[in-house]
């Protein structure tokens, strides 16, 4: 399953790396929200709970709003205006944002927090001028909210009785979060993820030593230059889940879930995080923009698997063989021959069974002299619960 990204026409200025306030603060707030699926997080997570006990009740409600499908009112809704030296964008503080969120027009505002208060692509909100009390609309999209749990159902009843009064409670419970975790910790995380959205201009405009311009890549539309780099290429290297498919600027993103999306001729705006891991977002239901949140490089433990890496690993340790294989290999390493004669198997069996678990990542082999020694990766075993979460959570 997974998402693919149409980049095809995309000029220089359609795309733009830059981190976001707003929706670090979302992804912050989402694993004080659901700790037990992100035990990577558990310092910081004892951290901020501590420092904002009385927010709790608050952040409860509003929950659904950071939950899987990610409130669109977290996201960029325009491309950040460049800064000096060229292509390094502007990043707004987070009072910004929430002032700008504060002076949105009221349907601007519903049209934006009721499908998150819905949570699913599989049904949509009714637009904002359908949303008014008393509506068949209205009552139907409550309905719809109650059934998928009563938090739903009650932040649904609230922003369609009164949705300025609801969004000056949330203002006021974010504001708060700033106040006691959240602007300490973006002081601090902020500078790495604008280096990051710099290196990824870079690579938009450097190519790798040898290597030609991407084909179809001179002038946009308008006859501005345009990167060397294929935005395709660029995308495949910075999320290590994606790769380039079919023809054209194609980029597939693993994730449990199934779309295509045509970015242009809107821009793409990358949102580089060092909390969202190991979630992957993909928003492109605003006319405005598409926005790809995802975890900036050295923000991540290493070795993220792809769903069919997974799948892999955890086949190999299907076969009671192959399980029995692994109980020898635990200790010190050993040879083909001597695991051979312990289980009583030919060696070109044993040698079939280790390549399976070895290519799987389960087991590593290394030479001394002319023997090849073999292992087993007790720190990829270990983790592969971890693993599992991690790749179902995208």
């Amino acid at each position: 399953m997974s998402i693919v990204l149409d980049l095809g026409g995309l000029g220089p200025a359609d795309l733009v790396a830059a981190p976001c306030a707003m929706s670090e603060l979302m992804a912050s707030l989402h694993i004080l929200a659901e700790p037990e699926h992100h035990p990577e997080a558990a310092d910081w997570t004892a951290r901020a709970a501590a420092a904002g006990p009385e927010l709790r009740d608050e952040l409860s409600l509003f929950a659904p709003l950071w939950a899987r499908f990610r409130c669109r009112l977290f996201f960029p809704r325009t491309v950040p205006p460049p800064a000096m030296p060229p292509r390094v964008p502007h990043v707004a503080s987070l009072g910004e944002e929430l002032a700008a969120v504060e002076e949105l027009p009221e349907d601007h505002f519903l049209d934006l927090v009721a499908p998150g208060i819905l949570g699913t692509a599989a049904q949509h909100a009714p637009p904002a001028r359908e949303l008014r009390p008393g509506t068949a609309a209205a009552e139907d999209y409550i309905r719809r909210c109650v059934r998928r749990s009563y938090a739903r159902g009650e932040l649904a009843r609230q922003l369609v009785a009164a949705p300025s009064e609801l969004r000056d409670r949330l203002l006021a419970v974010l504001r708060a979060a700033d106040t006691a975790f959240f602007a300490e910790d973006w002081r601090t995380l902020r500078p790495a993820l604008e280096d990051h959205a710099r290196e990824v201009h870079r690579r938009l405009t450097v190519l790798p030593q040898g290597a030609p311009p991407a084909e179809g890549w001179g002038t946009s539309a308008g006859g501005t230059p345009t990167s060397l780099r294929s935005p395709a290429d660029v995308l495949a290297e910075l999320l290590p889940t994606a790769a380039r498919v079919g023809p054209g600027e194609r980029v597939r993103l693993d994730k449990l879930q199934i779309d295509e999306v045509k970015v242009a001729p809107r821009p793409l705006v990358l949102v580089p995080s060092a909390r969202v891991w190991p979630h992957l977002t993909v928003k492109h239901e605003h006319p405005s923009c598409v926005v790809v949140q995802y975890a900036a490089r050295r923000t991540t433990p290493d070795g993220q698997l792809t769903l069919r890496d997974l799948h892999d690993r955890l086949m190999a340790l299907t076969s009671p063989g192959r399980m029995e294989l692994c109980r020898h290999l635990l200790g010190e390493p050993i040879t083909t021959s001597e695991l051979a004669a312990r289980l009583g198997s030919s060696e070109p069996q044993v040698s079939r069974t280790l390549r399976t678990l070895r290519d799987a990542g389960l087991v590593r082999s290394t030479r001394d002299g002319k023997l090849v020694r073999h292992r087993l990766a007790t720190d990829v075993v270990q983790r592969l619960g971890q693993d599992v979460l991690a790749t179902v959570s995208r």
